[in-house]
């Protein structure tokens, strides 16, 4: 597979959150947030660089790390910034507990991932050939952020301000986000942009809350369908980064700005490209909530179903610029060929997208 020449580093805090506690928040909440914003664009930047380097050598991502099957290394990048990564590598595939919780955490969460997309979708890893998955800890300074930058992880330590101290690696959710962005890459390559980028982000949601459920056995009733529960800092109010079941209801900043996803088409937030790359956080939660709906229709493990709909649509159906109407109409597809046209199945899809005003 050819890839794109240069994939996107993507983030876990999505910019409206930042601003808004920038905004809203004192002087030091501010000087945090936007430290955030300000550390993320530079990690872009650099990242069109570190990939133009790679293409000269002729190199691919699976070129610059091959490994088969599930192979973990941890690393220390010691608050080191985007060139200083990977870092100190302090933990490799089979090692021992560390006495670094951020390590451990980055090496289970990582292999509980791999596992899940291994034992449900018979999928060997990020690019389906055992790329090896490497997570770097301790990025920058109480660095509010997760992110998947084309090559790797990096994990913040959090400020306690905008997320918990230690939550971004704790949080099994957020790593099977950031790890199927890595997936996205080697699929469908959905452009970082409109509703592409939406779609980018709301499969990572997606796979992020099924990793969770998968490792909790939970049903679709029992989960509680919220991505980054319990991260929250002191700055926020709330529950969680966002709610696939009740988008724009997961946080708020006690001196202004709120979570302003939509959940239909209605409300989609046509955003200029400078904005969030017109709005792929903000309006991931319409199709987040098509699948929210759908899953519950169709009850059970939401895994066994609506899950394998939604990854066979991700790796089989979509072109780097799909949009809304195209995704609903693959996964309808899908559904048909998966469990019959006339399946349960095919009409719980559709039904969930009619729902959300995308068809």
């Amino acid at each position: 597979m050819t890839l794109l020449s240069q994939p996107p580093v993507c983030c876990i805090a999505p910019p409206d959150l930042l601003r808004a506690v920038a905004e809203g928040g004192s002087p030091e909440e501010r000087e945090i947030a936007l430290a955030t914003l300000a550390t993320a664009e530079t990690a872009r930047a650099q990242r069109v660089s570190v990939t133009g380097a790679l293409r000269q050598l002729s190199l691919t991502i699976a070129d610059a790390a091959p490994a088969p099957g599930k192979v973990r290394s941890i690393y220390d990048v010691e608050h080191g910034g985007y060139y200083d990564l990977p870092g100190r590598k302090v933990r490799a595939e089979g090692d021992a507990d560390t006495a670094d919780a951020a390590v451990n955490e980055a090496y289970a969460n990582s292999g509980v991932t791999y596992d899940f997309f291994r034992e449900v979708f018979q999928r060997d890893g990020i690019d389906g050939r055992g790329m090896e998955m490497v997570s770097s800890v301790h990025y920058d300074i109480d660095y509010d952020n997760a992110a998947w930058t084309g090559l790797q992880m990096i994990y913040g330590d959090g400020s306690g301000t905008v997320f918990r101290k230690g939550s971004l690696t704790r949080a099994l959710d957020v790593v099977g986000h950031e790890l199927t962005h890595g997936i996205t890459q080697y699929t469908a390559q959905l452009v970082y942009n409109r509703q592409s980028g939406a779609l980018n982000e709301s499969f990572s949601d997606v796979f992020g809350s099924l990793v969770k459920q998968y490792s909790l056995r939970q049903t679709a009733d029992q989960a509680d369908w919220l991505i980054g529960d319990g991260m929250l800092g002191s700055s926020l109010q709330g529950v969680a980064l966002r709610s696939m079941k009740a988008p724009g209801t997961a946080w708020t900043v006690p001196g202004g700005g709120k979570d302003n996803q939509p959940g239909h088409m209605d409300d989609y937030a046509d955003l200029p490209d400078h904005e969030d790359n017109g709005g792929v956080h903000i309006n991931s939660g319409i199709p987040n909530h098509a699948f929210y709906l759908a899953a519950t229709a169709m009850g059970g493990h939401a895994w066994e179903r609506a899950g394998r709909i939604w990854y066979e649509t991700l790796t089989r159906r979509l072109h780097a610029r799909a949009t809304f109407a195209e995704a609903a109409e693959a996964t309808v597809a899908e559904a048909g060929r998966l469990f019959g046209a006339d399946g349960e199945e095919r009409k719980h899809v559709r039904a969930a997208w009619q729902q959300v005003g995308v068809i």
